[in-house]
């Protein structure tokens, strides 16, 4: 279905040299002498291998260029589903500290009621937007927000001094109506009001990059720095994109996820992602849930096929889109003049997710009840209408691999799949063009990073007279601007855990465990730099590490109050317990 877009964005003054007004000089000179504009932009779901720099056939020419011109990490980390990770970019404290110790959607029937596990951004720390707009920044936010829905958890209430964002964990990215049967319906909220969505011409990245920029022109005349978070649906399941972003990758995908992971694998390799001896781990089938388990490209009928072809090429499309509405941002920046002074940093929140619908979790009547198209039945041979208004689209798990090159398993794993994703930072006024590092960086460092570059004090545990969680990460200013070598030292351990997948690092190493409902039940030692798919397992080979490892991470959970899952915790067992009573939050 043809669809009409917003396109219209905000136009700025386009400052220009030579012979200026007056009053155009004076602008130039406050831009120059003011602290840098922060932007983060947040991919969500999105795969290691998405993105053209890190290996990517897909279409991503400006999320590339900032990685030519900037820091491109290849060993950074999140945590290994959305809110835990968004409540760590957010404060720079551990997520089970700050309110977000696990989803709330898949959160155990022991963690309810206990402190950290409250569902919402609590008020025990102070996020990095407060912090910012005390420090003489204005503070926008658009898009998915996940971190809590009442007035005084809205990013409003956090700090934002104008946002527009979603609540839930997702939506449709067309109408305004929910993606998955835990949730009744889906909130917006502009600023401290609850809002609805337009009726017409809407398309969730398009909308949002609309909203930042005219968020940003709003506040010019202010002449003071800002500080910007456009956290995208995009590529969070329901996957779907304007046709024509779509259609543009016909027959890229028609030889399925195996020879494609291999190509991105070899592409890697060209690019210094990887090291040249990395091999990919053909056997991360998910056991957490049958119908994920990746069957043979070849075993599939030439329909099978075709209609998978079409899921990837739709997801591809989603990327595809939100890299364009990302150069319709950066172009506006350099429209009114403030993209020199931006310091610009992407991610994702955690790896790809291997969804495919329906499944046997009794979401499918739902699913059959709410979309149009939901299995290759309904489309009846024909794929076009996939992606679009009225259609629900996933890709499932060989395509969720191949989005994960070369790291193992998916979202919510404690495996490089889950947990390792794309780190772009550019500044050309600091940093170095072209640089690639295999340094490890962790979510709760760009806090700190931040509030380094923009000359804000985020030590101690108290703010405003209130005592307060202090953020636990490091800034990675310095060694992004090249005068130190790494972020973290070697012999530093760092401890991480979500819903029974734990891991800890030291250096180049990862002790990770899974639990057995998905993995082994078994403690794991991987040298990550040069086994990012997990194929070697090091216990048997480095025993005092492990222990020394395995005894750092009771310091963590004792530290940060982690609350253990039980033996038999089960993420889609509980998803489905959570949603029969009506938590959604």
């Amino acid at each position: 279905m043809k669809r009409h877009f917003i396109m219209l964005g905000v136009i700025g003054m386009l400052i220009v040299t030579g012979c200026q007004p007056p009053q155009q000089k004076e602008e130039s000179k406050t831009i120059q002498n003011k602290k840098p504009n922060v932007l983060i932009l947040l991919a969500d779901d999105m795969g290691y291998g998405d993105i053209g720099v890190y290996g990517s056939e897909i279409q991503t020419p400006n999320v590339d260029q900032l990685a030519k011109e900037g820091v491109q990490f290849t060993n950074f980390h999140v945590g290994a589903a959305c809110s835990p990770t968004r409540t760590m970019l957010m404060t720079g404290v551990d997520n089970h500290r700050a309110g977000l110790g696990n989803m709330t959607e898949i959160q155990a029937d022991n963690q309810f009621g206990q402190p950290g596990y409250e569902g919402y951004l609590n008020d025990d720390v102070v996020s990095v937007a407060t912090r910012m707009k005390d420090g003489g920044y204005n503070t926008y936010m658009v898009g998915k927000w996940h971190l809590g829905h009442s007035e005084t958890t809205i990013p409003y209430a956090k700090g934002f001094e104008r946002s527009f964002a979603l609540m839930e964990s997702g939506a449709d990215n067309w109408v305004e109506q929910p993606y998955a049967p835990m949730y009744d319906a889906v909130h917006y909220f502009e600023d401290d009001k609850q809002v609805s969505l337009p009726t017409e011409d809407y398309y969730s990245s398009n909308y949002y990059t609309d909203k930042m920029m005219n968020y940003i022109g709003s506040d010019r005349q202010e002449g003071k720095p800002f500080f910007a978070y456009v956290s995208f649906q995009a590529v969070h399941y329901p996957h779907q994109a304007p046709k024509s972003y779509i259609d543009k990758y016909n027959g890229v995908y028609d030889a399925g996820w195996k020879e494609l992971r291999m190509k991105r694998l070899e592409r890697q390799k060209e690019l210094g992602i990887v090291s040249k001896d990395v091999s990919l781990n053909f056997d991360n089938a998910a056991t957490i849930e049958p119908d994920w388990k990746i069957s043979d490209w070849e075993s599939l009928s030439d329909e099978e096929k075709k209609f998978n072809a079409r899921r990837m090429q739709t997801y591809a499309g989603m990327v595809d889109n939100m890299d364009y509405n990302i150069g319709r941002l950066l172009n506006y920046l350099k429209e009114i003049g403030e993209y020199d002074n931006t310091v610009i940093i992407f991610l994702a929140d955690n790896g790809a997710d291997p969804n495919q619908l329906p499944t046997k979790s009794g979401f499918d009547v739902w699913y059959k009840e709410n979309y149009d198209y939901v299995t290759i039945e309904d489309y009846s041979g024909d794929y076009s209408a996939m992606g679009q208004k009225g259609s629900f689209a996933d890709y499932g798990p060989g395509w969720a691999a191949t989005a994960n090159t070369p790291n193992s398993f998916y979202k919510t794993f404690s495996t490089e799949g889950g947990i390792r994703v794309p780190f772009i930072a550019w500044y050309p006024k600091s940093l170095e063009a072209g640089k690639v590092t295999s340094e490890f960086g962790f979510v709760k460092d760009i806090v700190p990073t931040i509030l380094e570059i923009a000359g804000i004090d985020g030590s101690g545990n108290t703010y405003n007279g209130k005592e307060i969680y202090p953020i636990t990460g490091t800034s990675m200013w310095s060694s992004l601007n090249g005068k130190t070598e790494s972020v973290h030292a070697e012999d530093e351990i760092i401890g991480y855990e979500l819903a029974g997948s734990s891991a800890v690092f030291k250096g180049n190493y990862k002790l990770v465990i899974n639990p057995k409902t998905k993995g082994t039940g078994e403690w794991e030692l991987y040298d990550i730099v040069n086994d990012p798919s997990e194929m070697s397992n090091l216990v048997t080979k480095m025993p005092e590490l492990v222990e020394e490892l395995k005894s750092a991470y009771k310091t963590y959970e004792k530290e940060n109050g982690v609350v253990p899952v039980p033996e038999d915790y089960d993420v889609l067992k509980q998803l489905v317990k959570n949603a029969k009573r009506g938590v959604s939050h």
